[in-house]
């Protein structure tokens, strides 16, 4: 099992926070199977402010790449993604067209490491 997590920030608009998060709410079963068949095995998005964290749980053979090439095939992935940059903008420091961005572990501790 593999752990990732990203960072995306929202447009700072209320309104279209509460969209973002009413659309995850009810997410599209095509979107959330498209997941799971990617190798996901449990995701989570938290959100402060307009910021987004999000923990990715995959299959060891999971691979960022394998998800990009099954979202570029799937229309509906396509749709998906399309209609969530209008709730979304890219960190400062992503490069066109990036949204999640994945974040470097810098700290672990666990209660054999005390």
């Amino acid at each position: 099992m593999k752990r990732y997590c990203l960072a995306l920030d929202l447009v700072d608009d209320p309104k279209l926070i509460a969209e973002y998060e009413a659309y995850h709410l009810n997410g599209w079963p095509e979107v959330k199977r498209s997941i799971i068949e990617s190798g996901v095995v449990e995701m989570e998005i938290y959100r402060i402010s307009n910021r987004l964290f999000m923990i990715m749980e995959t299959e060891d053979d999971f691979s960022f790449e394998k998800k990009t090439a099954m979202d570029i095939a799937n229309p509906k992935v396509k749709e998906w993604e399309k209609l969530m940059w209008k709730y979304q903008q890219a960190l400062p420091l992503a490069k066109p067209g990036e949204k999640w961005l994945l974040m470097k572990n810098i700290f672990k501790l666990n209660k054999s490491g005390i």
